[in-house]
């Protein structure tokens, strides 16, 4: 294998340039920014990624033209039409964190929304009883192909949370049944809970839904009714 040595002032020049020009993980949006919007509780960032120009938005931060921004977990939503604004624009790409200059922004004005979840948090699921006339989360994963475009219902507690992502809100329960693979659920729904919530989800079962930009579900339970036992 051939290795170039570079002089340490030229790599220390050179280090920044070259993590700046490597490419974005799956589902992050990452350039220069063009220009920003403040909307409701959002700021929309025009974002030149260097391959194109796209829109991007987060809960609302302080960003200003040249910064250069990271938009992690960002979802697509095609033809979004924004009241606030009064303009549909032909995709914005959601995103519930982001990064500017390299640093983690932090929201202009805090929210009554709900905390996310916490990585490691134990959420105990021992002894959850089915929901009557429902599935258990393995049941859903098993019996995909004759419960898709079905309604579904699903009792299990919440184990992450993600608010107000492309106008609704993001969940995932458990119940204790399954294994690693088919042992989460993956919920749509406007209502609300918390991490460790027992909840009861209704809802009509996506299978293969694609987003795009690195983000597709297996499985999926659409525009859910939740009710928080």
């Amino acid at each position: 294998m051939l290795r170039i040595l570079l002089p340490p002032r030229l790599a220390l020049f050179l280090l920044p340039l070259l993590a700046a020009a490597s490419p974005a993980p799956p589902g992050e949006i990452r350039g220069k920014v063009v220009e920003s919007i403040n909307a409701a509780s959002y700021t929309y960032v025009h974002v030149d990624t260097g391959a194109a120009r796209v829109w991007a938005a987060a809960p609302q931060f302080a960003v200003k033209a040249g910064d250069s921004v990271a938009l992690g977990d960002a979802m697509p939503m095609p033809n979004y039409h924004s009241k606030t604004l009064n303009r549909t624009f032909e995709v914005v790409y959601f995103s519930g964190r982001a990064a500017v200059n390299g640093v983690a922004a932090v929201a202009v004005e805090a929210t009554a929304a709900p905390p996310r979840s916490l990585p490691g948090l134990a959420v105990d699921l021992s002894n959850l009883a089915r929901a009557a006339g429902g599935q258990t989360v393995a049941e859903v994963h098993s019996g995909r192909a004759a419960l898709a475009g079905q309604l579904v219902t699903v009792r299990g507690r919440v184990v992450k949370f993600n608010y107000n992502i492309l106008g609704r809100n993001w969940l995932h329960i458990r119940d204790g049944s399954g294994t690693e693979g088919n042992n989460n659920l993956t919920v749509t729904s406007t209502g609300q809970a918390k991490v460790g919530d027992l909840v009861v989800v209704t809802g009509r079962l996506a299978v293969d839904k694609d987003f795009g930009s690195g983000y597709r579900y297996a499985l999926l339970v659409e525009e859910a009714k939740l009710k928080v036992e």
